[in-house]
């Protein structure tokens, strides 16, 4: 719970914001290092959260390194599997909290980072200037991630292409076990023009080297709801990405409007950039609406 200290610091505070930033799945803190690194060279304070399981803390399968054993990577326990949605929001809130000592924090996350950006929303609402989704998952009036994959907004989306590339069942794992590092074209092929349309092939193959393995399986089911009382006083930001195959813009689309709709005197700031669904983050068109946001 926020206290009465806490609260007060947050609406007296006028010192530059920190911007913080959460990636998505099977991701790290390190897809967000080129717009940082171009956020500071303006004088904005940055910083990136690994969240459990990811970057420094990051776990590679001993099958899944070269040569690799396609039966073992298939059944090789993770320790992931034991990391739950609260783990995420509880760090996540500890850097807010850090960040909020010396200034408005505005939460950024990408992709299913959504999913912890709206939880973090809902329980720390007056520690937040401003949250902001960049192409991710804003979950209003379903209940989590995994129920938006099946509305007819979805339909285009080209995930099923990522997940050829599953190399273990989730439920007998406990994770999400994607093998980047498949041998199979096609496979490839379809990783690329979901999540890295425009990219170049050596894009892709610098891509692929950047994602990590494994993501607990529970967190598309996890409540993801931003709730009206808490989350919903909170300004928020929408930057759709217009060339996105994995989380299409209809469903983008859907999200700023659930939002609206639940918050009809808090409407979404919606920005639009012509990328795909990884970005790069460092493209100048999101430096530009980030060193904005950081400079209001």
């Amino acid at each position: 719970m926020t206290t009465n200290h806490e609260a007060e610091a947050a609406a007296d505070d006028r010192r530059p914001p920190t911007l913080v930033f959460v990636h998505g799945t099977n991701s790290s803190s390190f897809f967000c290092s080129g717009l940082i690194s171009e956020l500071t060279l303006r004088g904005h304070r940055a910083v990136a959260v690994d969240l459990p399981g990811h970057g420094a803390e990051g776990f590679f399968p001993r099958a899944y390194q070269a040569p690799q054993d396609l039966e073992a990577l298939a059944t090789e326990p993770s320790p992931l599997a034991k990391v739950t949605i609260d783990d995420y929001v509880e760090r996540v809130v500890d850097v807010v909290r850090r960040a909020r000592s010396h200034g408005p924090v505005i939460l950024a996350g990408a992709s299913q980072g959504g999913v912890t950006v709206s939880r973090v929303g809902n329980a720390i609402p007056d520690l937040l200037e401003r949250v902001v989704y960049m192409a991710a998952y804003c979950c209003v009036d379903l209940p989590n991630l995994a129920a938006y994959l099946e509305t007819p907004e979805n339909s285009e989306s080209l995930l099923p292409r990522v997940m050829a590339a599953m190399a273990a069942d989730p439920a007998n794992l406990g994770v999400s076990r994607i093998n980047w590092r498949s041998a199979d074209p096609d496979v490839i092929d379809g990783i690329k023009q979901c999540l890295a349309g425009d990219f170049t092939d050596e894009g892709a193959r610098r891509l692929l080297n950047m994602l990590e393995p494994d993501e607990p399986a529970g967190i598309p089911m996890a409540d993801a709801r931003g709730e009206a009382q808490t989350w919903g006083r909170i300004p928020r930001t929408y930057v759709r990405f217009t060339l996105d195959r994995l989380i299409p813009p209809a469903l983008q689309d859907r999200f700023i409007s659930e939002a609206d709709r639940l918050t009809p005197d808090n409407p979404t700031d919606v920005r639009s950039v012509a990328a795909p669904h990884v970005g790069p983050f460092e493209r100048p068109e999101l430096v530009e609406i980030f060193s904005e946001l950081a400079g209001r």
